[in-house]
């Protein structure tokens, strides 16, 4: 329609007033479009800061193994990739620790929606537990991996008088 205008000799700004409110609605809908994009984030969000390890007491000659990671915030009125990235990671339910490895691949992707959760190393102050203590084993909030032992019941010997 535009396009006929200009070509009809009437010129752009013609061709502008013709669209009227109809083009305005589509400028202001591709705005909104590219605010909620990737490239819209600056890289020095995801580089690390030098502070970072004396704060969260990482030590990074040594990394832990394992992440212990919650989700702390809610994904209402987040963008689709973080949605997709919570999802991914096992963290629908608020509250709820997920074990991961310390690998690039899951690092990477912590680092987008690192304001909605906690991630904290898994530590184990009693030891990697056997194969029977599997059983045995829960997650505190902290992160650590307790090995609650029962009991077990002593043979009782026969009294003789």
């Amino acid at each position: 329609m535009a396009a006929s205008a200009v070509r009809g000799g009437l010129g752009h700004a013609a061709g502008w007033k013709m669209l009227g409110k109809r083009m305005e609605g589509m400028v202001s809908a591709v705005w909104v479009r590219c605010l909620f994009t990737r490239s819209r984030i600056p890289d020095w969000v995801f580089q690390p800061r030098p502070g970072d390890h004396e704060k969260y007491g990482g030590d990074p000659e040594k990394p832990h193994k394992i992440h212990v990671i919650t989700r702390i915030k809610s994904v209402i009125g987040r963008p689709y990739w973080e949605k997709k990235i919570i999802h991914d990671l096992g963290l629908e339910k608020a509250h709820k620790p997920v074990l991961h490895k310390n690998i690039p691949s899951v690092n990477s992707k912590l680092k987008i929606v690192k304001h909605l959760i906690r991630i904290q190393p898994l530590k184990l102050p009693y030891g990697l537990p056997t194969e029977e203590e599997m059983a045995d084993t829960f997650l505190t909030s902290q992160g650590e991996l307790v090995i609650k032992r029962r009991l077990k019941p002593v043979e009782q010997k026969e009294i003789t008088s």
